[in-house]
């Protein structure tokens, strides 16, 4: 009976080809999968102005995700349907829907992508970003809060102002005063579906 020998450099390379595909697994493993749940989210806008102005966006899509279990390693994005805003008025939905406003047809998605997330407590993180609206961007911040009670769950809070004038937004509504200052409140609820859990600095 003849015994068969592995020579060393079959042998390194056969370790080195079952390694790699350890690292792999346990790469595939440790990335945690979040979801954003709709139905428990939403996306406002208002505006002071001398007749309520405010209303929500009925269409749009959150993603957060992460490359590993460090939370800085999370990118955020969300893209909002300008044209689904509803103020609960179709002449105040036709006005902002136009051009002197949120003008959907040239630039149809208010935008945010996340660049850096940094913790401020043992739950808290700021997504620092860019918000774009009408194609003009600037930095804003949103704030994540990691759920001490039910690991696996958070919210990403925020308010995006900006000046509408400094937007091009300089046109009013008929027979209403209108305030400079516009708000885009994000309110998400996200969950962990998959993964493990992400580690915190204390």
């Amino acid at each position: 009976m003849k015994i068969c020998k592995i020579n060393f450099p079959l042998r390194v390379l056969l370790l080195c080809l079952l390694t790699s595909t350890i690292v792999r697994a346990q790469s595939s493993k440790g990335v945690p999968v979040y979801e954003i749940t709709p139905v428990v989210s939403k996306i406002d806008f208002s505006v002071k102005a001398s007749i309520a102005l405010e209303g929500t966006f009925e269409k749009w899509n959150a993603a957060l995700t992460f490359t590993s279990d460090d939370v800085s390693t999370g990118v955020l994005d969300i893209k909002i349907d300008a044209a689904s805003v509803n103020a609960d008025s179709h002449m105040k939905d036709d006005k902002l829907k136009s051009k002197d406003f949120f003008d959907v047809k040239q630039d149809p998605y208010i935008t945010f992508h996340s660049t850096k997330i940094v913790q401020t407590a043992p739950h808290t993180f700021d997504v620092q970003g860019t918000f774009t609206i009408r194609g003009v961007s600037k930095p804003e911040t949103l704030v994540f809060i990691a759920d001490r009670e039910a690991p696996g769950a958070g919210e990403i809070n925020g308010t995006m102002a900006f000046d509408r004038k400094e937007f091009g937004m300089n046109s009013g509504i008929p027979f209403i005063r209108i305030a400079d200052r516009v708000a885009v409140t994000i309110d998400l609820k996200a969950k962990r579906t998959s993964g493990p859990p992400l580690l915190f600095k204390q």
